[in-house]
C-alpha cells in the first residue's frame, strides 16, 4: 500500500499528540473486565526480527481465551518512516498501551480510512479476529487458518476488534519495535494494566541467516532502525542492524536483571526460541502458566504438528507458521552461513551472545559440528527471578 511521506514537523507534532493522548487516556476508567468478571491479563511478547516471534504469537493467538495482535505498532512506523526507532517509542507504547485497553480509536491516527478488520496488519494472523464476535470463520475454540479466514472475514467491519477484544480474558501483542525496556515501566505500574513481559530472544547467527533470506521486506524497518530519515535500507554489509538488534536485547535483559523495579518483579520472562525447539511442549506449559493460562489437549496436539514437520519451511513461508522441523529450522545457520560471516556477527553481538547463553565458534569444523552444543544453561546470576514461574509473585 502507498504511503505518503510525512514531514519531520508533522512526526513531532504526532508525537506530542500521542504524549498528550496518553495523559488522557490514564485518567479514563479501564474497560469493562471480560465474561467472568476476573481482571483481563495483558501479555507482550517483546522480540526482534526473525527471532521466532510469529510462532510465539500464535502460540497465544490460537489459545481459546486470547486476543491477539502481531505488531500494531507496524502502523506507527508505516505513517511515521522518517522517524528513528527511539524517536517513536512514545507513540508505539501509547497505541500499545490503547490496544491492551481494547480501545481501537487509536488507529485513527494512522489509519483514517479504516474500514474492515483487513484494514490491520497481519489481522488473519489473529484466531480472534476470524471467530465470533469478530467472524465466524471458526467456532471460537478452534484452530484458525489464515487461508480460510482472509476471504470470509476481510470486509467485517473494524470496530468488531474492539468487540473482541473485550470479550476475552487475555489480551496478547508481538512487538518488535522497543529497543529497551525502560519504555515501558510507565505501563508496568499503570493501575489499568496487568503486565506481563515475554522477552523472546533468538541466536544472532541464526537471526542473521533468516534476515538474508527476506532482506526485501525488511527494509523499512532497517531504515528506521539506523535512522536514516525515510531512507529504506535493503543491503546492509556491515551488519548495523543486526549490531543495533544485539545491543537491544541486551539493554533489555540487564534493565531485566540489574536493579529491576519492583514494578517489573514477576512480571518479566525470558525464553529463547532454541528452547522452544528442543522441548516445545514443557517451554510452552511455562510459558502459559506464566501467562496465566493452561495447555488444552486440542493446542498440545497442534503444537506438536506445528514442531514436527519435515525441514526448515520454504522461503515464501518466511513470514507464516507452518508445519516445521523446529530443531531444523534453529540449527540451519550452521549448514548455510559462511564462516567468516558467523565470525563477525559473534565480534558485533559478542555481549549478546555471552548475556543469553550461546556458545561462539572458533572454526568451521566447530560450527558444523551438530553434535557440539552452542546452548548453555542460563545459571542463577542471569534471570532466576525473572524467569521462574515457581518464584513468580504474580501481579
Amino acid at each position: 500500500m502507498w504511503l505518503r511521506r510525512v514531514s519531520g514537523t508533522a512526526v513531532t507534532a504526532l508525537l506530542l499528540a500521542q504524549t498528550g493522548l496518553l495523559l488522557f487516556l490514564v485518567s479514563r476508567p479501564r474497560p469493562p473486565s471480560p465474561v467472568g468478571g476476573e481482571e483481563r491479563v495483558h501479555v507482550l511478547v517483546l522480540s526482534s526480527w526473525r527471532s521466532g516471534s510469529s510462532f510465539v504469537g500464535q502460540l497465544f493467538s490460537q489459545h481459546p481465551s486470547v486476543f491477539y495482535l502481531m505488531e500494531p505498532a507496524w502502523h506507527v512506523w508505516a505513517a511515521l518512516s522518517q522517524g528513528s526507532a527511539v524517536a517513536l517509542h512514545m507513540a508505539v507504547r501509547d497505541l500499545v498501551r490503547s490496544v491492551f485497553l481494547c480501545d481501537m480509536d487509536v488507529f485513527d491516527a494512522y489509519l483514517p480510512w479504516r474500514r474492515n478488520l483487513s484494514d490491520l496488519f497481519q489481522w488473519a494472523e489473529s484466531r480472534a479476529l476470524c471467530s465470533p464476535p469478530a467472524c465466524s470463520a471458526f467456532p471460537r475454540g478452534a484452530i484458525s487458518s489464515e487461508a480460510v479466514c482472509k476471504p470470509l472475514c476481510a470486509r467485517r467491519p473494524f470496530d468488531l476488534a474492539q468487540e473482541a477484544c473485550r470479550s476475552y480474558s487475555h489480551v496478547v501483542l508481538k512487538e518488535v519495535r522497543f529497543f529497551n525496556l525502560q519504555v515501558l515501566y510507565p505501563l508496568l505500574s499503570d493501575p489499568a494494566l496487568n503486565l506481563r513481559i515475554v522477552h523472546l530472544v533468538r541466536d544472532p547467527r541464526a537471526v542473521l541467516r533468516s534476515r538474508e533470506q527476506t532482506a526485501k521486506a525488511l527494509a523499512r524497518d532497517n531504515g528506521i532502525v539506523l535512522g536514516t530519515n525515510g531512507k529504506w535500507v535493503e543491503a546492509d554489509p556491515d551488519l548495523r542492524v543486526v549490531r543495533e538488534v544485539c545491543r537491544s536485547h541486551v539493554r533489555i535483559a540487564e534493565a531485566a536483571m540489574r536493579k529491576p523495579p519492583a514494578s517489573l518483579r514477576g512480571r518479566y520472562r525470558l525464553v529463547r526460541f532454541e528452547d522452544l525447539a528442543r522441548a516445545p511442549l514443557p517451554e510452552i506449559r511455562a510459558l502459559y502458566a506464566f501467562a496465566g493460562l493452561s495447555l488444552t489437549p486440542q493446542l498440545e496436539a497442534w503444537i506438536h504438528n506445528i514442531t514436527h514437520g519435515v525441514g526448515p519451511g520454504a522461503r515464501r513461508e518466511a513470514f507464516k507458521t507452518t508445519s516445521r522441523d523446529a530443531l531444523n529450522v534453529s540449527q540451519a545457520w550452521r549448514h548455510t552461513l559462511p564462516f567468516a560471516k558467523i565470525r563477525r556477527v559473534q565480534e558485533l553481538c559478542a555481549g549478546a551472545l555471552q548475556l543469553l547463553g550461546y556458545r561462539p565458534v572458533f572454526s568451521e569444523d566447530e560450527q558444523r559440528d551438530l553434535a557440539l552444543d552452542l546452548m548453555l544453561p542460563r545459571g542463577p546470576s542471569s534471570f532466576s527471578w525473572a524467569s521462574s514461574t515457581a518464584e513468580r509473585s504474580g501481579p
